[in-house]
């Protein structure tokens, strides 16, 4: 498999949503491990498939807590509950860099995915990793951070990204 590329934003492929992985096979283990490289790579703590090009339900996370790498990846994950308790955290994206918003999204999650493997997962997440998890999970339904924002605030948003990818 060709080595992953990061799709800079704003690009059409970030409004589309993302397909269902049938069939985990090996193109689908190659892109798992693959958003891992880019994960790490990009020095970020989650990745989803469409910000590399490819339009699967697919996210990788590292929350890389105390230096630790812990890596996971979910396959077609799917929220099946959240708290009605919100947080919010300040977000950004390896997509549309030099940009971050303050964005509220439900403290506690319960998502229901496959694994590597094929195996069928439930987990819990809470705080930061829910977050990480949510904001990955939007890039799958053709979602970014801009879509919560003002649209004077998204148009702001989208000048400093593009005068960041010009300058870099």
């Amino acid at each position: 498999m060709n080595k992953l590329k990061l799709v800079m934003g704003p690009d059409p492929i970030f409004k589309k949503k993302a397909e269902t992985v049938s069939k985990i096979d090996q193109p689908i283990v190659h892109l798992c491990e693959g958003l891992l490289d880019m994960l790490y790579g990009e020095n970020a703590v989650g990745i989803a498939a469409p910000m590399v090009g490819v339009l699967k339900r697919v996210i990788a996370y590292d929350l890389q807590e105390k230096g630790v790498n812990s890596p996971a990846v979910m396959i077609n994950p799917e929220m099946i509950w959240a708290s009605d308790e919100t947080q919010v955290f300040g977000e950004g994206s390896v997509c549309f860099p030099g940009v971050s918003a303050k964005i509220t999204r439900p403290r506690m999650i319960k998502v229901k995915y496959s694994d590597q493997d094929g195996a069928e997962q439930v987990m819990e997440a809470q705080g930061w990793l829910s977050s990480v998890i949510q904001h990955e999970m939007d890039y799958l339904d053709g979602k970014t951070i801009f879509d919560t924002l003002s649209p004077v605030k998204r148009k702001m948003l989208f000048k400093k990204t593009r005068k960041f990818q010009k300058e870099t």
